[in-house]
């Protein structure tokens, strides 16, 4: 199938793209199609968020949360939205995986259908958080993972809609859906899909896998893509970077594209048996062939091991516009406390060869992309910045509990003032804290931490909508380096890193308790 591509000119001169004048372009459309929004998982919004005044609507993402106060240790898929303005909601239905997926009419939270699954989750190491079950949209066709490495595909009208009694319109399997039909139930045992998945523009769906030895199909562990017309590939990830310890796909690891689509970026790791020692590489494929192209160990900044690629963590690959790719690593095992335990946000060229000033925070959030004309204070020469959670944990090492979140200029450097030893980092343009204080940590100045996978940038309105673990959204808004507005969701759970999302009306989507807000006007 040939391929053309979209000058970007053509997209940023859109009817869809509602961004201040400027030579920073946008990608993709009004939908909120996967997560991050884009292959490149930008989180840039092509429409501005609403006033955040109420709450429009709310519906649960998990009807089996986990029992009592404390941690939420599940992440939760990221909703996605047609450009007709159906919210599509991913949810858990029992303690331990179980999934459904949920249609509803983004204007009035009507129910429109429910699409059943059987999905199952892999076998996760100890204390790790369960895997965000995460869908994606590829123009009228929504695609939701299945049972043995399977995808379900519905087609839907052009409003986005199906009918009452909706079920999938089809199931396809990377290795041939003949071959798992006929071994169903093995496949079913020994295969499972172990990141979001992730659409290009030609509707090619990626996505990990895990394999056990021995299925039907000769599988290992690896990154598989499924084309339109359901034929597939695979490549084993033990076969990536030269190490033979690299045997999977890091979980939760939603693969990124680059800017023109044709490298596949993501993150291999050990068997994750302890979530305390892990390592990892960021490796890049061809997005066709899924033949490698280049690899690169994820070292930490401050001593130079390998950094740790945590169970816990969502981060993801993030490809800037100028093809740069970001990626967030805890610290080296033994060395917890050494930045506070915020980890690192790692930064690359988009060959892999090059390593550049990392970020001071990281481990567990995708970062964003901001345009660096939306930031007024801005006075540098980078073309966009860079958004992250830069949360100050109260009692590891020096953290005093004062949790932030950050704009950072990635071609610009400061001195780390949390390393215990010294460590070269990206320059803090603005910064701020929470309101809410937290009492709890022992700290005079602590504040509730970010509660963050991924936030939603709103260039229009120059700002960002993003969750905190006080039960409140927020909107941060840049020119005046405010939480200038916020609606209480609930009463602040301590919950795993949760996205927010921005709809085509201008409707924002947050989460909190394990329920789903739509927040506006």
């Amino acid at each position: 199938m040939q391929r053309f591509l979209l000058p970007v000119a053509f997209l940023a001169g859109s009817a869809y793209c509602q961004v201040p004048a400027g030579d920073f372009p946008l990608r993709g459309d009004v939908a909120w199609s996967q997560f991050g929004h884009d292959p490149q998982h930008t989180t840039l919004s092509v429409r501005p968020a609403q006033p955040m005044h109420s709450i429009h609507w709310q519906t649960p993402v998990d009807l089996s949360p986990p029992a009592g106060p404390g941690d939420y240790r599940v992440h939760y898929g990221s909703p996605v939205i047609t450009a007709d303005n159906t919210v599509i909601v991913p949810l858990k239905t029992g303690s331990y995986g179980g999934f459904e997926i949920e249609a509803f009419d983004g204007a009035s939270g009507t129910l429109l259908y429910t699409l059943p699954t059987d999905y199952s989750l892999p076998a996760l190491p100890e204390g790790a958080a369960l895997l965000p079950y995460q869908p994606v949209l590829s123009g009228s066709r929504l695609y939701y993972p299945g049972a043995g490495g399977t995808l379900y595909y519905r087609d839907l009208t052009p409003a986005g809609r199906a009918n009452a009694s909706a079920s999938a319109s089809g199931q396809v399997a990377f290795y041939g859906i003949g071959l798992y039909m006929s071994h169903q139930a093995a496949f079913n045992s020994e295969v499972q899909i172990s990141t979001p998945l992730t659409v290009d523009r030609w509707g090619d769906v990626f996505f990990g896998f895990i394999a056990a030895a021995g299925n039907p199909a000769g599988l290992a562990s690896g990154i598989a893509r499924l084309a339109p017309d359901g034929t597939g590939a695979w490549v084993a990830a033990v076969s990536l970077t030269g190490n033979p310890n690299m045997t999977q796909v890091a979980f939760a690891c939603a693969p990124a594209l680059s800017n023109d689509q044709t490298t596949v970026y993501f993150a291999v790791s050990d068997n994750l048996a302890d979530y305390s020692s892990d390592s990892g590489y960021l490796v890049s494929v061809n997005a066709a062939t899924l033949a490698p192209i280049g690899s690169v160990q994820l070292n930490d900044p401050a001593v130079g091991g390998p950094g740790n690629l945590s169970p816990q963590s969502s981060a993801t690959p993030m490809v800037g516009p100028d093809g740069d790719v970001y990626f967030g690593v805890l610290p080296s095992n033994g060395s917890a406390t050494e930045d506070n335990d915020r980890g690192w946000l790692l930064h690359f060229d988009a060959a892999l060869t090059q390593t550049k000033t990392p970020g001071s925070f990281g481990w567990d959030d995708t970062p964003s992309v901001v345009p660096a004309s939306v930031v007024p204070a801005y006075k540098g020469t980078s073309s966009y910045l860079i958004l992250v959670k830069y949360n100050n944990y109260a009692g590891a090492g020096t953290g005093n509990g004062v949790n932030q979140v950050a704009i950072l200029d990635p071609n610009a450097q400061m001195q780390d003032e949390y390393s215990a030893v010294p460590v070269t980092v990206m320059q803090e343009v603005i910064t701020v804290s929470g309101v809410t204080p937290d009492p709890t940590a022992g700290f005079p100045d602590a504040v509730k931490e970010w509660c963050i996978s991924s936030t939603a940038v709103d260039p229009v309105t120059k700002s960002a909508i993003l969750n905190s673990e006080d039960g409140n959204a927020y909107r941060w808004d840049f020119t005046t380096n405010t939480l200038s507005q916020s609606v209480a969701l609930g009463p602040g759970i301590a919950e795993a890193y949760t996205p927010t999302v921005i709809g085509p009306d201008g409707t924002a989507y947050a989460l909190n308790d394990a329920i789903l807000f739509a927040i506006g006007n």
